[in-house]
């Protein structure tokens, strides 16, 4: 089947989804949006915005739009699935995916975590599932703006598992490059080493590229780490190179003094001055967090592996408790994550 005749549909068409189907589209591909109802109403009075940090900034308009909240109206037409919930919703999606889509229809994660592809083989026995990994920060516009607005905040290459020769070519599109990847877990496992940075995004409320050029919160990540890495190296797992970078040195470059590490890594700091993490974005919305599937995944890995990991312990127990009392992030200050004054919350 030709390029221009798969039906793409995005289920779970948040910042991610959105973004992923809007550079699709655009390109002239089949899409169908499978969304939230205040997503759907959001793109059928409004249209979609799909900008980045290289300039592009385009528009489509509600009617040039497939879009709905209904998965037996979407699932039923789909050549290829892009799964794109957040990981709590991972098993729901597998449910309506069993239920609707074709049992040929290609399933593909692009989600957080390094579990959520076995969680969807899981729950569609004998049918294609393929892990994918996206590099790249996209926030949404807030709340009531229109048209919805998605902007891709920082650099990066989705990978996807090498197993379907066409899929490269049907989802690689302006502003969504995808390269196919024969070691996708050792991409999964490196793109959490850097995801374990969401957290602290979230607990301190600072822009990404801000809080990144703090030497205080960089030897927070740093310490994360080094506890990721020993529960690694102690379960056999080798994490893929980071920004160019073998893992082992990222905790080394994280500790340079401010002015070193901006100047050894511009890769990293290559993020738009606005950009912050989902998981803050969660805090703010006052939904569950993926911190079980970030931090939650190293602690079950040196649980297993008995590394110590009292870092992730702590930032884990942080953002439950800001998940708890639902007034979005706490706003937290380096000193208050490592040693919290008892009782205290800033504002």
């Amino acid at each position: 089947m030709a390029n221009g005749d798969r039906r793409i549909v995005i289920a779970g068409a948040g910042s991610i989804g959105c973004y992923a189907g809007g550079c699709l589209a655009l390109a002239g591909r089949r899409v169908t949006l499978l969304a939230r109802p205040r997503i759907e109403a959001a793109l059928r009075q409004g249209g979609l915005r799909v900008s980045d940090l290289d300039g592009r900034d385009r528009s489509i308009e509600p009617e040039a739009l497939a879009v709905t909240a209904d998965p037996a109206a979407a699932l039923p037409q789909a050549d290829v699935i892009l799964v794109t919930v957040k990981s709590g919703a991972t098993q729901d999606i597998a449910a309506l995916i069993k239920a609707h889509a074709r049992p040929d229809a290609v399933v593909v994660s692009l989600q957080n975590g390094v579990d959520n592809a076995d969680r969807l083989r899981a729950g569609l026995t004998r049918r294609t599932v393929l892990a994918g990994m996206v590099p790249f920060n996209v926030v949404q516009s807030p709340d009531g703006e229109l048209p919805l607005r998605v902007h891709r905040a920082s650099d990066g290459t989705v990978m996807v598992e090498d197993r379907d020769a066409g899929l490269v070519n049907l989802l690689g599109v302006e502003g969504f490059a995808v390269e196919a990847h024969g070691e996708i877990k050792a991409v999964l496992w490196g793109k959490l080493l850097m995801n374990l940075n969401n957290a602290l995004v979230a607990l301190s409320g600072l822009p990404l590229a801000t809080e990144l050029a703090d030497r205080r919160w960089r030897l927070i990540l740093a310490g994360q780490i080094d506890e990721a890495l020993r529960a690694m190296k102690a379960s056999g797992i080798e994490p893929a190179r980071i920004a160019g970078l073998r893992p082992t040195l990222l905790p080394k470059v994280l500790r340079l003094p401010d002015w070193l590490f901006k100047l050894l890594a511009r890769r990293l700091l290559a993020i738009d001055p606005q950009a912050r993490s989902s998981m803050w974005d969660d805090l703010q919305r006052g939904r569950s967090t993926e911190i079980d599937d970030l931090q939650g995944a190293i602690l079950r890995l040196a649980e297993k592996a008995g590394t110590p990991a009292p870092t992730v312990r702590r930032i884990t127990a942080l953002v439950r408790a800001a998940e708890a009392e639902r007034l979005g992030s706490p706003g937290l200050v380096p000193e208050q994550v490592v040693a919290p004054p008892a009782g205290h919350r800033s504002r």
